[in-house]
């Protein structure tokens, strides 16, 4: 379920009631441990932490209009999503945060390639996606985002 809020707060403040409290404790973790060069804006109809193109010109690959995305924070009909990019992109980060989740959540993670689905709003690791956000650094991410760009065009 895409928004079509154009600011943050336009999106936190059409959130149903039962999705607020969770998605702001969420964003608070996030923007806590949120890397310098990044920032927090509407992207793809979803709050994005994403590396704007004053830090990163060439934008994202697939519309460069788009700043280079990081993380996305949804409310989606049937759970909350975290889409980090970082997950999809770096296994020892994968395997790290499929670990931390294990020994602190009492539910089976619901995992796509970048996105999991937080369906228990009361077993979400809040501090577990914090600790994942701050995982890298903007250039180190710049650096992966690059090599994996640059190896798909060979």
């Amino acid at each position: 379920m895409q928004s079509k809020a154009t600011s943050p707060q336009q999106y936190l403040d059409e959130l149903p009631e039962d999705r607020k409290e969770p998605i702001l404790k969420l964003r608070q973790q996030i923007l806590y441990n949120l890397p310098k060069g990044m920032q927090e804006q509407m992207n793809y109809g979803m709050l994005g932490y994403v590396i704007p193109h004053s830090v990163y010109p060439d934008g994202y690959h697939c519309d460069t209009s788009q700043p280079l995305p990081f993380m996305n924070l949804a409310s989606q009909k049937n759970f909350i999503g975290v889409y980090s990019m970082v997950i999809y992109a770096k296994k020892d980060i994968y395997d790290w945060f499929t670990s931390e989740y294990a020994k602190r959540c009492k539910y089976k993670l619901d995992m796509g390639k970048s996105c999991i689905r937080l369906k228990k709003i009361e077993d979400i690791p809040f501090e577990l996606i914090g600790e994942l956000t701050a995982k890298i650094t903007a250039d180190e991410w710049i650096d992966i985002y690059e090599s994996a760009i640059k190896n798909r065009k060979k």
